[in-house]
């Protein structure tokens, strides 16, 4: 093998794929990334073996090869080489690597002993607009738990519902469900959480479409030269929507600013009770108030005006509900409650495509 690619290229492919190879593996060769030529370009990937990573950049390719090589300082030493053009050439199973000034040997493992990387050969695909995409997922995925004990809630639940594409994540204390698109098809897919955090960091910006190619097993996410493979998750999915009401008896509709500079403010006391604080609907005042007590540190009411229909409070986690506000988009969101006990909704009042639920703290 021997091949020259811009260095600024490489290195971003690098930045990419290695973190899937820079987790903690069992494998060493885990560890490693995958170089090959295809076409006359350079195609890396990475594996843990439950998420595959391939990225593919334009390359001079002199001489066809493959061969794996430490993830980590070859993903070092291509950032810390200025800008220009790299020569990589492969003699055995050593890596030459070379720039104007710069020479270095990175001892390989041959390409054989790596692990196949997945593939789909027969599934079905959706292909969606990158940025109605990326912003679905960037207000779900944040939802879903970390606790392996129940894997299904590790997912970002994918379906269909009255045609329509959802994406659904729920750690049992919140919940996030966001309307992507118009869909014909029958989708029903659990995608673990971890691995649509990977996909959202090789969602560039100037990307123009995500295609989402199925089978029983596996889901792979296009972007451009960028290929991902996760394993999807075995279980069935919550009936989550009895969880949302359809009717409220107590609504404010508030400056999201307005709420989240109160709820920041009362959060600084309720740090002693696990982030804690209640919020009061008041229909004659005309206000929303949040307040947190501390026995240590004090106490805290912080207040702002809003448009409301009906009174009525409930206690919830301050970070919960700061979590919602920051993947809000609108200038104005509607706090939507009915009783102590019954999920609170937090949404803005001009998208019906998302709704956020948070649970109440029983106090």
């Amino acid at each position: 093998m021997k091949l020259q690619v811009t260095q600024e290229n490489l290195s971003r492919a690098l930045s990419a794929v290695g973190r899937i190879a820079s987790g903690r593996n069992t494998l060493p060769i885990l560890s490693n990334v995958l170089l090959s030529t295809i076409d006359n370009r350079l195609k890396i990937a990475a594996t843990n073996l439950e998420v595959a990573l391939t990225e593919t950049i334009g390359a001079k390719v002199s001489a066809e090869g493959s061969v794996t090589v430490p993830a980590r300082l070859l993903q070092e030493l291509i950032s810390a080489i200025p800008d220009g053009v790299i020569t990589l050439e492969l003699a055995e199973s050593r890596l030459l690597v070379t720039s104007d000034g710069y020479e270095s040997v990175i001892n390989g493992t041959p390409a054989d002993d790596f692990p196949v990387m997945p593939t789909i050969k027969e599934g079905v695909s959706i292909t969606i607009e990158a940025t109605t995409f990326k912003k679905g997922l960037q207000q779900v995925v944040g939802s879903a738990s970390s606790d392996d004990a129940r894997p299904v809630l590790t997912a970002v639940y994918l379906h269909t519902y009255n045609g329509s594409l959802y994406a659904v994540a729920t750690d049992s204390y919140r919940l996030a469900e966001k309307a992507l698109v118009a869909c014909k098809d029958e989708v029903s897919l659990l995608i673990p959480a971890s691995s649509l955090q990977d996909v959202l960091r090789i969602m560039q910006d100037d990307a123009k479409d995500i295609t989402i190619t199925y089978d029983e097993l596996q889901a792979r996410f296009a972007v451009g030269d960028v290929e991902l493979i996760t394993r999807l998750i075995d279980g069935a999915y919550p009936d989550y929507r009895k969880l949302i009401p359809e009717a409220f008896k107590t609504t404010a509709v508030i400056q999201k600013t307005d709420l989240t500079t109160i709820t920041k403010v009362s959060s600084l006391f309720a740090r002693e009770v696990a982030g804690s604080v209640t919020i009061k609907i008041d229909a004659d005042s005309g206000d929303v108030s949040i307040r947190s007590v501390a026995s240590q540190l004090g106490e805290n009411t912080a207040r702002a005006k809003a448009q409301i229909t009906g009174s009525g409070d409930v206690t919830l986690n301050s970070r919960y509900l700061l979590d919602a506000l920051s993947v809000i988009s609108g200038g104005s969101v509607s706090v939507n409650i009915n009783g102590k006990l019954d999920p609170v909704i937090i949404k803005d009042p001009a998208q019906a495509d998302y709704v956020n639920v948070i649970m109440p703290v029983k106090s």
